[in-house]
């Protein structure tokens, strides 16, 4: 029987298994901030295991509060600070050299194919757009992730949204994956992988992908997944060029992260985006959606540009075009 992407990435980074559902992996990568980490690193400073499993694979910013906005937000990032420098993080994006943290290590190369990846932070599912499996994580979690290089997940049952059409002008992958969480509602995929395929998302940038795959969360999921493809290689050739004798190499060997033809989900939903409107969320839940027509004339105090799910570059152009 056929796998899944991420049964995939389970079965080549098992360590061991306490129960049948229960599986504990290596981790590729532990990404951290200032706002979730210090809570870690000061409970482990406290069991005197300073340290970490190993310090190429940790990468840190800081990030939600930059520069600091009072003298508790300025502890958290001097924690992070001086954790870092003592336990020799190199990949450790100060004030100044920062940026949102799920912008930010894609485009610095800290993401790859096939890797595990947890942080303390619910978006953190926004790398598995690479063919990832990456997953937000509580602090208990974290510290052993820091300490020991591990972490346990359930077994990743999958749900395969296939995304088919032309997106019509004024229709971004942002509204894509509203329509989507409007249809899965915020518990329709609890604890599961939101699998994304179809033409409509291999026509997609990773930056697009990854929008999708940042709010796989705000369904329930554990992870959002894209398969890595051409796109995927050529955004990651600046930083894989000299493990790859070429392109085409590299690609074949992210393909064998690619779900089976025959591998089995727990739902498949098709979604054909030729007639989506732009979409928009009205009220605290972010499957309470609406169309921007449904919306006309509805005073509009106050708009909110740029986050870790729509704040690159490419977005920020996007709407300056519409200003």
């Amino acid at each position: 029987m056929g796998k899944t992407t991420a049964e995939k990435i389970f079965e080549t980074h098992l360590v061991e298994k306490p129960d049948q559902e229960i599986f504990v992996l290596n981790l590729d990568r532990v990404f951290c901030h200032e706002i979730t980490t210090p809570i870690a690193i000061n409970d482990l400073v406290s069991r005197g295991k300073d340290r970490v499993y190993n310090p190429d694979n940790i990468k840190a910013v800081i990030d939600h509060v930059t520069p600091a906005k009072d003298s508790k937000t300025a502890e958290q990032g001097r924690t992070l600070r001086e954790w870092a420098h003592r336990n020799n993080i190199k990949d450790f994006y100060d004030v100044g050299q920062n940026g949102v943290c799920h912008a930010l290590f894609p485009e610095q190369g800290h993401v790859r194919p096939g890797f595990t990846i947890i942080m303390g932070d619910s978006h953190t599912c926004t790398h598995g757009a690479f063919g990832a499996f990456a997953a937000g994580v509580g602090t208990t979690d974290l510290e052993v992730g820091i300490l020991k290089g591990v972490c346990a997940f359930r077994f990743p049952k999958t749900i395969k949204l296939e995304v088919s059409g032309e997106k019509s002008e004024g229709v971004y992958a942002k509204d894509i994956i509203l329509e989507i969480i409007r249809t899965l509602g915020v518990n329709g995929a609890t604890d599961q992988v939101i699998e994304f395929t179809g033409d409509t998302v291999k026509t997609m940038s990773m930056e697009e992908r990854m929008t999708l795959c940042n709010m796989a969360i705000e369904a329930g999921g554990t992870c959002g997944i894209c398969h890595p493809d051409e796109t995927t290689v050529d955004y990651l050739w600046p930083f894989i060029k000299s493990d790859f004798s070429s392109k085409e190499a590299a690609l074949k060997d992210y393909s064998r992260w690619i779900s089976d033809d025959d591998a089995e989900y727990t739902e498949v939903l098709k979604i054909d985006v030729s007639s989506l409107e732009p979409k928009m969320t009205v009220g605290f839940k972010p499957d309470q959606v609406k169309t921007i027509k449904e919306m006309e004339g509805t005073a509009v105090n106050q708009i909110y540009i740029g986050s870790c799910n729509n704040g690159r570059i490419e977005d920020l152009r996007e709407a300056a075009k519409v200003l």
